[in-house]
């Protein structure tokens, strides 16, 4: 079976501003993924789709592929979706391993152990996705939703309410395109710890992320079995 890991990084970035490339602990976060799909086992294939030119150079620079993705699919204004079955149409492979440079603790023992979990799938599931435990009283307008304020548990006896972290997704290339998303329709979910299970989507978070791969040791943190 074919697997294509696929990196989409586009140029632009509202809240951190070139966050797949500007420095992170001395590299950025776009080398330090490529870098860690080269180490994979099972991974046949990197791609990268970008409109950005620096991107897919850095991307050739690795021996990976470089897709340049129209630049109406790389906006902030782009669906989502409609950018999910783009990149997935232009790709060759019948597992897509999409994987996202601003997830940059999880290990690569945890990415291969994923890979086989998608391989090794009974017919009841037909992906595999990386999650984060959410055990937080949450609310919506006001009202909860997820607990009785009446009758209130201890958080660690709330619902357990899984996250899309997309630090890893790995599914079918014909449902990522039926569906127009990363998430299959029978997800097998993989929680991830709060380290491995970081995403970076703020400046708090790109500082955060970057203090903690670099005392956790780096690459040797990502190497570790």
């Amino acid at each position: 079976m074919r697997v294509v890991a696929l990196v989409a990084a586009r140029g632009g970035s509202q809240r951190v501003q070139d966050k797949n490339t500007r420095p992170f602990a001395d590299s950025t976060l776009l080398d330090i993924k490529l870098g860690q799909l080269i180490r994979v086992r099972g991974i046949d294939e990197i791609v990268v789709s970008s409109e950005n030119e620096r991107i897919l150079k850095i991307a050739r620079k690795h021996g990976c592929v470089a897709k340049r993705r129209p630049g109406s699919l790389a906006s902030s204004e782009a669906p989502m979706s409609e950018v999910y079955r783009h990149m997935a149409s232009e790709l060759e492979a019948e597992t897509i391993l999409y994987a996202n440079c601003t997830s940059p603790l999880i290990r690569d023992a945890t990415v291969e152990d994923l890979i086989e979990t998608f391989m090794s799938m009974d017919e009841d599931h037909d992906s595999v996705s990386t999650t984060s435990l959410v055990r937080e009283f949450l609310l919506r307008d006001g009202s909860p939703i997820n607990y009785d304020p009446a009758n209130q548990p201890r958080s660690q006896d709330l619902p357990r309410i899984d996250a899309l972290n997309f630090a890893i997704n790995i599914l079918p290339r014909t449902t990522m395109i039926e569906r127009k998303n990363v998430l299959g329709y029978a997800p097998v979910l993989r929680v991830l710890d709060e380290i491995e299970g970081i995403d970076i989507d703020t400046p708090t978070d790109f500082a955060v992320a970057e203090f903690l791969y670099e005392s956790y040791g780096g690459e040797a943190h990502l190497r570790r079995r």
